[in-house]
């Protein structure tokens, strides 16, 4: 609640993002709002009926027939990281400019870490210019992405995952959906390679996309698994591929 009240306080230091706080405030009038609270279990008999939650330091009973949770964003670095890229806090690490560690190859937006969309189009226009030369103009514009990450951060800092969070899981929570994996067989493990071998975790469809962020916020282990394809690739699409390759030569 303390971090809360901060974050109100010192928004209003930034008149837009408080006027659009309020209208979204405005759309929810009639509906309650929680401050250190968190679901714990959802129960039902073949569809959700209640869920638990804790609130403070008791736990509340909440009849319930559709429920909604979400755990921060994670930013997307398959890519740059199958490429080589230096990677710092879970983003990809870049320059001023928005350059990566690998010469000529730019990362702009939620890649580098997540703060909305006005950074992103900030960060987008600094690599656009640098990519061209024309670095006086991508300078011009180191201001606005300074006050937007200055922003970002605060955002971050007040809505980061809380420590009790890593108690959450039951013994036979699904942390991996896509292999069936409880929590219990992970904890059982000695790291990601171990859990790989020994359970399939993270070799599922997803790849790890889904369940790699929760294990290493449950466990701390680090996420290992970019391997081509990046993105799940159809059969289909690659027969289709291998048909135009035999028939257009060039």
């Amino acid at each position: 609640m303390k971090r809360l009240l901060s974050f109100g306080l010192r928004l209003l230091g930034s008149p837009a993002k408080a006027a659009q706080a309020a209208v979204l405030r405005a759309r929810l009038a009639g509906v309650r709002y929680l401050t250190d609270c968190w679901v714990t279990t959802a129960e039902g008999n073949e569809k959700l009926e209640t869920v638990k939650v804790r609130h403070e330091s008791q736990t509340l009973d909440v009849d319930c027939d559709y429920l909604a949770c979400g755990f921060h964003l994670v930013p997307n670095i398959e890519l740059a990281a199958f490429l080589g890229c230096e990677l710092a806090e879970g983003g990809v690490r870049v320059s001023e400019f928005q350059e990566t560690s690998l010469p000529g190859i730019y990362c702009a937006g939620e890649t580098t870490g997540i703060g909305g969309l006005e950074l992103s189009l900030v960060e987008g226009e600094i690599a656009g210019y640098a990519a061209a030369g024309m670095h006086p103009e991508a300078a011009g514009k180191f201001g606005s992405r300074r006050r937007l990450r200055k922003f970002s951060d605060l955002l971050n800092r007040t809505f980061a995952l809380r420590d009790e969070l890593r108690s959450s899981p039951r013994p036979d929570t699904l942390v991996c959906r896509c292999e069936d994996v409880s929590f219990e067989r992970l904890r059982k493990q000695t790291g990601w390679r171990a859990a790989k071998l020994q359970t399939r975790c993270g070799m599922g469809p997803c790849q790890g996309r889904v369940c790699g962020p929760a294990i290493e916020f449950l466990l701390g282990w680090r996420f290992e698994s970019v391997r081509p394809p990046v993105f799940p690739v159809r059969l289909a699409s690659l027969a289709q591929i291998s048909e135009l390759g035999e028939t257009n030569h060039y």
